[in-house]
């Protein structure tokens, strides 16, 4: 049977990208630290993806095993030997740690195997298989960074699925949204994966999504904790919240259609899509969730600065997405430990240096300007 070797066994890995590759025939090695969920995969070989509709449709995801890289490093580097696949959903700030651990499979790898083995970071980043390509090769001397040219292959994917926070304890099962997307690039022929799209340029994909998906999920987080709302769904329930929304995802709209030639119509119909999704009650999405990580997602390149800084660039509105930030600003939750160290920041340093060193924007700059403005109009 077909391998591959995927890093990070959370509610993602198993219920989007894992639960593909099972799907089209390969046994799955779930690679991660959480001893309980890889004691679960190797006892019971399966478990199920249930959709969240009123049907309450279920697949039943086998052919699946796990290994802990903190304990089975050499089981790891073996299997990595064997795969067609490696592919990581396990967050953009873990990719480095992985990387020392991919880099001996790789190396052992390529003197005993000639197959191709092909390498899809699936995270929320812009080139994140770039990343994770860069933090491997820090571990890899010239004569196997050599080898790998024709045999090991690196590609950029963006990938989209809302998989909420699970009341999972005990289970493996996941609750995740219908619908899906997995983008990657590449110009290269690769063995069929059951709903993976290639393109020869992601650019255009992997921008869409995070600056209407992300940005939009974001917004929507940070605007719903400020209205005291629970979920998603609920805070789209709320009139102004959607107005506001809509009016953030006109901003990176603008961008997207006059940087990649998007069909206006289109790409407004593609923010209807994404907003209907969030609005599916069947996920109990939690704002708590979605926010969480603010210092991570207000980062130069990420959903809520990058497109600001872009518009920016290209002349253009960003007045709604500086409120977006500002909001994010204020997301002071407790029971997140960037949350927790986001206000700290703005407390000791204020709203412009913190900034300057979170986002990568100048003090003085005009959106900086602007994200004070709305953030005291907020407060106020």
């Amino acid at each position: 049977m077909k391998q591959t070797v995927h890093f990070g066994a959370g509610n993602i890995g198993r219920g989007f990208i894992g639960a593909l590759f099972s799907q089209s025939g390969y046994h799955v090695t779930f690679v991660d630290i959480a001893d309980q969920v890889i004691n679960m995969l190797n006892e019971k070989k399966q478990y199920q993806v249930k959709l969240a509709t009123d049907k309450h449709e279920s697949m039943t995801i086998d052919n699946v095993s796990g290994l802990n890289n903190m304990t089975q490093d050499n089981e790891v580097i073996e299997a990595i030997k064997h795969a067609t696949y490696l592919t990581t959903a396990i967050g953009p700030n873990i990719l480095p740690r992985i990387a020392p651990l991919i880099a001996k499979g790789l190396t052992e790898r390529v003197n005993s195997n000639a197959e191709k083995l092909y390498v899809i970071a699936c995270e929320n980043q812009i080139s994140a298989t770039d990343l994770l390509k860069g933090y491997i090769f820090e571990h890899l001397d010239e004569e196997t960074t050599s080898k790998l040219a024709d045999k090991v292959f690196f590609f950029n994917s963006a990938v989209d699925r809302i998989v909420p926070i699970q009341n999972n304890q005990g289970s493996l099962d996941v609750l995740v949204e219908p619908y899906y997307e997995w983008v990657v690039e590449t110009r290269e022929t690769i063995p069929s994966i059951e709903g993976m799209t290639i393109v020869s340029d992601l650019a255009p994909f992997i921008e869409r999504k995070l600056f209407t998906v992300n940005t939009g999920h974001a917004v929507i987080a940070y605007l719903g904790y400020l209205k005291n709302k629970s979920t998603i769904d609920q805070a789209l329930a709320d009139e102004e919240i959607v107005k506001q929304v809509q009016a953030t995802l006109g901003e990176t709209g603008a961008y997207l259609i006059k940087q990649y030639g998007l069909n206006q119509d289109e790409h407004q119909q593609y923010i209807n899509k994404i907003i209907n999704r969030f609005k599916n009650p069947y996920l109990n999405d939690g704002v708590t969730r979605v926010g969480r990580s603010p210092l991570r997602k207000l980062g130069p390149n990420d959903r809520l600065v990058r497109p600001a800084t872009e518009a920016k660039k290209a002349g253009l509105g960003f007045t709604n997405l500086a409120k977006a930030i500002a909001s994010a600003l204020l997301f002071d939750y407790q029971g997140d430990e960037e949350a927790v160290k986001l206000q700290a920041l703005i407390k000791d340093n204020g709203i412009p240096a913190m900034l300057k060193e979170v986002s990568g924007l100048d003090e003085n700059s005009e959106i900086t300007r602007e994200i004070v403005n709305q953030y005291n109009a907020i407060k106020k």
